[in-house]
């Protein structure tokens, strides 16, 4: 058994109570550690990613108990490919809280940055819908604590409002765990796989029922209209570095739609058919068109950022809503665009707002660096709008190439019709910040240059330009995961293996 699959989830549980015990009043060290505890996060990672390209699926069973009575995780390429895209912008993100002092306006937030690390590692390689609930509250406390980080009223309220919806996300999950297990007996993800296609047509309403439920549950965690009301005033009140690394928690919930809707709620279910792929492609053309809308009429650039993450994630669950290897396999390398593209976009947001005082798309006076942040802002809404040539042009064009079929006119039309709403909505916001603001006069005023934020931003960049390069060998990895997410009889023979 490879002991290493628990690392990603221990690591991070023990540096976060070291740091919150013994390091909250001395802010160096828990620098030091918490940078430590990351890097050597995103090194095990790296291995299993690295481990997990030409092995099979591999189980950790806790106590060495067997499903579906013991907790496991298992780790295939799914789960190793997001563990390490979350280690990777965590990294860089906090280094980024370091360089502007975001992290030093609260005792708590290696601590707490160390709990979310550790509640989105075991969303990502659980193997138990029961623990992948834990996992789901575990990050939830960790973020409602980073979300009102720095105080202020307006953040209280945003970060009340984050909580109350996703209590009844948590709510609404229950139900459909309880209801799921009455009927199956069992919670285990592969044992699901194997017994609800047995399951009497008798019981096919009650399964369809928690199909639904746990589908909408996972649309609040993925921002899919209409559940997507928490996202825009959350991602816009939160401290930058907070926000960034909140681009990765709506992947949680596309994760988890592909995790469970192509292992146990399969279209080829015979108790629900297509069901959810309808309910998918419909939500997601409407979050397209919220999105789009949301981008143009954005009044601040944090509602831009917040409303370009909700046009994304429209665009993600797009192709996954194919269940085809060519639509999960753009939806992962869009996932990874996205990602990106998206923390960027709001540690600039943040670098703007800390120079001017506010983030209000209104002209004013130039800032200091103006010309490095305007080049920054540029590159960052080139993805975000997947335009050319950075990935996210390559990334819609899998999306585009993967909606086939009778809804080709119409997914095409909505991915279309939202990019150049969100080209319009980007076009005004930078000229409204940086072109107009000479227009006002004025000398910026003087800011410390933060060598450190600003790399920060850059190796985000970096990363979507790495997308491009290497969209070739990266798309034919992707290909590969997504066909064996279509053929799931590696993971449930993994989770098999040595029954008692």
């Amino acid at each position: 058994m490879n002991h290493w699959i628990i690392v990603p989830v221990v690591l991070p549980a023990i540096m976060g109570a070291f740091t919150l015990l013994a390091l909250r009043h001395d802010l160096v060290l828990a620098r030091i550690f918490s940078v430590a505890a990351t890097v050597a996060l995103l090194a095990v990672a790296a291995a299993l990613l690295i481990a997990t390209s030409s092995a099979p699926p591999e189980v950790y069973r806790l106590g060495n108990w067997p499903a579906p009575f013991g907790i496991v995780l298992v780790l295939d390429r799914l789960s190793a490919l997001m563990v390490t895209l979350t280690a990777l912008l965590a990294l860089v993100v906090q280094l980024y809280a370091i360089g502007t002092g975001w992290d030093g306006k609260g005792r708590h937030f290696h601590a707490l940055w160390q709990f979310q690390l550790m509640g989105v590692c075991g969303a990502f390689l659980t193997g138990d819908a029961f623990n992948l609930f834990v996992f789901f509250e575990v990050l939830l406390i960790a973020s409602y604590g980073l979300m009102i980080h720095g105080g202020g009223r307006a953040r209280l309220k945003a970060g009340v409002q984050y909580v109350a919806y996703n209590l009844v996300g948590s709510t609404l999950f229950l139900f459909a765990l309880a209801t799921i297990y009455s009927v199956t007996g069992t919670l285990n993800m592969a044992d699901l796989a194997a017994k609800l296609p047995q399951l009497p047509e008798g019981d096919f309403a009650l399964i369809r029922v928690a199909g639904v439920m746990l589908l909408m549950v996972f649309a609040i965690k993925g921002a899919l209209v209409p559940l997507q009301f928490w996202l825009p005033a959350t991602y816009a009140q939160a401290p930058g570095p907070v926000s960034a690394l909140f681009a990765v928690m709506t992947k949680v919930g596309a994760y988890a739609v592909i995790r469970c809707y192509t292992l146990f709620f399969s279209p080829a279910l015979p108790a629900t058919g297509e069901m959810f792929a309808d309910l998918l492609w419909i939500g997601a053309l409407m979050t397209l068109a919220l999105g789009g809308i949301g981008v143009l009429g954005a009044r601040s650039l944090g509602g831009l950022a917040a409303m370009a993450a909700v046009t994304s994630m429209g665009t993600l669950f797009l192709a996954v809503s194919q269940f085809s290897a060519v639509g999960l396999s753009a939806a992962l390398y869009y996932a990874l665009h996205s990602t990106l593209a998206a923390a960027a976009l709001f540690l600039i947001t943040d670098m703007v707002g800390r120079r001017r005082g506010d983030v209000l798309l209104t002209a004013q006076g130039p800032i200091a660096q103006q010309g490095l942040i305007a080049t920054l802002f540029m590159a960052a809404a080139i993805a975000m709008a997947g335009m050319p040539p950075l990935s996210g042009f390559l990334g819609k064009l899998m999306v585009l190439d993967a909606t086939r079929g009778p809804q080709i006119a119409l997914g095409w039309s909505f991915v279309l019709g939202s990019s150049f709403l969100v080209i319009l909505g980007f076009a005004r916001a930078g000229s409204t910040l940086f072109w107009k603001s000479h227009e006002t006069g004025g000398t910026p005023a003087p800011q410390a240059s933060e060598p450190l934020a600003i790399t920060a931003i850059g190796l985000l960049l970096a990363g979507l330009v790495a997308l491009t390069v290497l969209a070739g060998p990266i798309s034919d990895w992707m290909a590969d995961t997504a066909a064996a997410l279509l053929d799931p009889s590696a993971y449930i023979a993994a989770n098999t293996l040595g029954k008692r």
